[in-house]
């Protein structure tokens, strides 16, 4: 049902944008999968090698930290969401590659744009958690 601004809780609809505040609206679901930090990762990985591909293990290993599972799920979802394709070469064992699709290409402005803000105010943030964090322990000693 689309409401008279124009948007909808019902994904997929064309023309249509959602609504962030409708509880039951799929941005909400899309804004978690995007803000995710794996998927920031590789969208950014897979944008350095656009139109190319990757392997499996070679984004593993580009994406320091990420277990096999959760980078299995992160290329699951991504895959569903339409942002990244899964190519599978017939060999033993079975060579997996992965790539952006143009809609994952349009994800990667976006991202790098939160990312440089988090890389520059990292240090002002940790400021305000320390000060935060000091406020709260002189309040429960008083």
């Amino acid at each position: 049902m689309i409401g008279q601004d124009g948007t909808s809780p019902t994904p997929g609809e064309l023309e249509v944008t959602g609504d962030l505040f409708s509880p039951a609206c799929p941005t909400r679901e899309l804004l978690d999968r995007i803000g995710d930090k794996w998927t920031s990762m590789l969208i950014k990985v897979l944008a350095e090698v656009h139109p190319g591909e990757l392997g499996f293990a070679e984004l593993r290993r580009r994406t320091p930290g990420v277990s096999h599972k959760m980078l299995s799920q992160t290329l699951r979802s991504l895959r569903r969401d339409g942002l990244v394709t899964r190519r599978v070469e017939p060999t033993v064992p079975p060579r997996v590659y992965y790539a952006l699709t143009d809609l994952g290409v349009s994800l990667d402005a976006p991202l790098a744009a939160v990312r440089a803000w988090a890389e520059h105010h990292m240090a002002a943030v940790g400021r305000a958690r320390r000060r935060h964090d000091d406020q709260l322990s002189a309040d429960l000693a008083n």
